[in-house]
């Protein structure tokens, strides 16, 4: 008997990462791409029709990125499985994203294997993490030791890396569906969590928790 198939969903903004990660998935028997999208938004429209079994999901993308698109999959589907593929190797990002509801976090420094492993995991179910990351989540458990960041809330947090990366009040508004004043009042909450009274300052700040592509 043949073994199942795995059916895998691609999100990532990058065309070429996209068929890398999909030649690589599918030299392996069991794993098959049945549908691609290039953003957060493209998923959110597109993967109902598709239903894969696992949804592999960047989070740095442009539009509502993968945190939010991660919101919006599981509030149309609670059950689908979400394993985030991401160029970030700090732990704030892996935690994020679990307290989401992905189940797997991986970075796309990681080995061909251990893509493989993380999809059928997450697949079964269960939580996958980086060991490295694995690690430095276990460390921060035991020591107690915290960022400011990890104050804020999802929706601020959101906002605070759209800030960072340069994007104005009103572009995040429309991106995340929010009155322009929500989003001020959210930009008046983080910087008075994070001590920031502009927005070099939040940019510095997300800069040192290794939230920005650099």
């Amino acid at each position: 008997m043949s073994a199942e198939v795995i059916r895998v969903m691609l999100v990532d903004d990058h065309a070429v990462v996209r068929m890398g990660f999909k030649l690589l998935l599918e030299g392996t028997q069991d794993l098959l791409v049945v549908a691609e999208a290039e953003s957060g938004e493209e998923a959110v429209r597109t993967f109902q029709m598709h239903k894969p079994d696992v949804l592999v999901m960047d989070i740095s993308m442009p539009g509502i990125g993968g945190l939010e698109a991660i919101d919006r999959v599981l509030a149309k589907e609670a059950r689908q499985k979400i394993l985030v593929l991401s160029g970030h190797e700090d732990v704030m990002h892996a935690r994020r994203v679990l307290k989401a509801g992905a189940i797997g976090y991986l970075t796309k420094r990681s080995a061909a294997e251990a893509l493989i492993e993380a999809v059928k995991t997450v697949f079964r179910g269960k939580t996958y993490l980086e060991p490295q990351i694995a690690q430095e989540l276990a460390v921060e458990q035991v020591t107690g030791n915290k960022d400011p960041v990890d104050s804020l809330s999802e929706k601020e947090f959101k906002v605070f890396v759209a800030l960072a990366k340069g994007q104005s009040v009103l572009d995040i508004a429309e991106v995340m569906s929010l009155s322009p004043r929500t989003v001020g009042t959210h930009l008046y909450n983080i910087k008075q969590k994070l001590g920031a009274s502009n927005s070099a300052e939040l940019a510095i700040i997300a800069m040192r928790a290794g939230l920005l592509d650099i």
